[in-house]
């Protein structure tokens, strides 16, 4: 598993929707969040799947217990779109998931999924931010997993570099 860090902003999810596109051809699992902007201000969070789906995750006007900053964060939306989004299955290729966060976290089915996609052969691609306890850290505890801090020196080169470790890890796709 690769996982990507960097401070906000440093542009993790432009990586993710970069290489994204480079795969076109091969069959995705995951999803990339956006930010919902009204006015040039920040309102929320979307997430969107590789298998055309999307639901607003977290909003400044959600109320309701799960709160990360200023957000409330709806769990059962996150719940609806990442159970088939990081479904194990043999028709993914390759699963590009952007992030693993506190936002995400609060979804017991989130981490449920992420646990087994770690212990799968196929090349599991995830941003993740620089600081988080629970399953944050235990994530980049893992033996088996590289840590890439992006940066503004590096954040051209790294959409490059992340299909050369994915080529690394998959096999070409069957022509027809």
């Amino acid at each position: 598993m690769l996982l990507i860090t960097g401070t906000p902003g440093s542009g993790k999810t432009t990586v993710i929707r970069k290489v994204a596109a480079a795969l076109s051809g091969r069959r995705l699992g995951g999803f990339y969040t956006e930010e919902i902007r009204v006015g040039g201000e920040r309102q929320g969070f979307r997430l969107a799947t590789f298998d055309g789906r999307e639901g607003v995750m977290a909003h400044v006007d959600f109320p309701g217990p799960h709160r990360v900053g200023k957000y409330g964060v709806d769990v059962s939306a996150i719940d609806a779109l990442v159970e088939s989004a990081l479904a194990v299955t043999g028709g993914v290729d390759v699963y590009l998931v952007d992030e693993i966060g506190k936002m995400e976290c609060l979804s017991a089915t989130f981490v449920a999924a992420m646990r087994r996609l770690m212990d799968l052969p196929k090349p599991v691609v995830a941003t993740i931010g620089l600081g988080g306890s629970g399953f944050i850290a235990e994530v980049k505890q893992r033996k088996d997993v590289e840590l890439w801090r992006l940066a503004r020196g590096n954040r051209d080169e790294a959409p490059a570099r992340v299909l050369a470790w994915i080529q690394g890890r998959v096999s070409s796709p069957q022509t027809a």
